[in-house]
């Protein structure tokens, strides 16, 4: 019987992961917390009577020792979640002190993988795109698992209701309110991402307007609307018209300093930056059709060893252009 469960139970180490990185906003908060999953099921596999599914089983201990680490911290953020944009691009930046807990990115390597049907890939990375995990912040600790069980997870209310030992009126009602808050939280509409070789596209000219050190496509590269926010700092910044004088004042170097390898990050494109020759930063970017919305860089100094490990792994050089 233990044999089989190790199995089994390995075949939902990856969607654990996902669903506690969106509960937790922690990639190694999250790979911990499975872990301990593992370890509560393993000691209680005498007392599983099978009532239920294993996998909802595994959710049930997962979900709930997720509510535990929950109540002793407080939400992790972004930037944009704690002051309003700057609008003087050669102000000083200001950074946060040691008490905020940043959101961390997710590498999508630690969550899905090459032999996944690509429906199930494509549903991943929608889950975990960072807007939502952001959103999902806002949610008190019951009303985000709730939500993430019945409209990410698709569990039944009675399931949900098991997992989290409510009642499925209790679930229902937590359903609504949560629904209702992250509309409140999240009322933007997201812009329309690219086509696969639009994205790809987008990404190139990204990398090497910062290996070229060329300000001016980078700008290019900007939507009107564009923001950039750079963990560890509050300083943030709304708008083209601000974040390009940023950029080119301050993030590009002389050509050849900067070393960009593309990863697959929090659903979306991203890159893994060195700046001569030392590790920098993960960048996640939100791409529309008509350019980069959005531009989260997380300094290496936020960067727990999780992500670190997982980006070294999958993170690839880019091809040259020319």
């Amino acid at each position: 019987m233990r044999e089989d469960f190790q199995r089994e139970a390995e075949r939902h180490r990856r969607e654990l992961v996902a669903h506690c990185y969106r509960m937790l906003g922690s990639v190694d908060d999250a790979e911990d917390v499975v872990q301990e999953t593992y370890l509560r099921a393993w000691r209680a596999l005498d007392d599983f009577e099978g009532r239920s599914s294993l996998r909802v089983w595994l959710y049930r201990i997962a979900t709930n020792a997720c509510l535990t680490a929950l109540t002793h911290h407080s939400r992790r953020v972004l930037p944009s979640g704690l002051v309003e944009p700057t609008t003087d691009p050669h102000r000083p930046v200001v950074f946060a002190g040691p008490g905020v807990r940043w959101l961390q990115p997710l590498p999508d390597a630690l969550v899905t993988s090459d032999e996944d049907d690509p429906a199930t890939v494509a549903a991943m990375r929608d889950s975990i795109r960072l807007a939502l995990i952001a959103s999902l912040q806002h949610l008190p600790p019951r009303q985000r698992a709730v939500l993430l069980l019945r409209d990410v997870l698709a569990f039944t209310a009675p399931e949900t209701a098991e997992v989290l030992d409510m009642t499925v009126d209790a679930v229902k009602s937590a359903l609504r309110r949560a629904r209702t808050r992250l509309a409140e939280v999240n009322p933007a509409t997201r812009p329309e991402e690219p086509t696969g070789d639009r994205a790809r596209e987008l990404l190139r000219r990204y990398l090497d307007a910062f290996e070229h050190s060329d300000a001016a496509a980078l700008r290019d590269l900007l939507r009107a609307d564009a923001a950039l926010e750079m963990i560890p700092a509050t300083t943030w910044f709304s708008g083209k018209a601000t974040c390009a004088p940023y950029l080119a004042a301050h993030a590009v170097e002389s050509p050849g300093d900067w070393e960009m390898r593309p990863i697959r990050v929090n659903g979306g494109h991203g890159a893994v930056s060195h700046l001569r020759g030392e590790p920098f930063a993960v960048v996640v970017l939100t791409l529309a059709e008509d350019g980069i919305a959005r531009i989260t860089l997380f300094g290496d100094p936020v960067l727990d060893a999780s992500v670190r490990r997982a980006c070294a792994a999958t993170a690839a050089r880019p091809r040259r252009t020319g």
